[in-house]
């Protein structure tokens, strides 16, 4: 695992562990918070090669990335039980 996603799993499980107070404060911090639904524009043109499948061309992006795998959602969210 690299050192960026072991960050990011450590962010992952600190925010899994906070008390639902914390939450409230969390909140009030990010607040107002608008989520964007216009999705029409965004496409995956470009993404894979000219002929190149798409699904394959994430999976790779995924495997290069270390973030294919066997790993469950409970092992990146509480960390690997090695």
């Amino acid at each position: 695992m690299s050192p960026e996603s072991s960050d990011a799993g450590q962010v992952l499980r600190d925010v899994w562990r906070q008390s639902p107070e914390s939450f409230a404060d969390l909140d009030a911090e990010c607040s107002p918070t608008k989520a964007c639904r216009n999705m029409k524009d965004i496409t995956f043109d470009g993404f894979a090669e000219d002929g190149g499948d798409l699904a394959t061309a994430w999976r790779n992006t995924l495997a290069r990335e270390g973030k294919l795998g066997s790993s469950s959602v409970a092992d990146l969210v509480f960390g690997d039980s090695d």
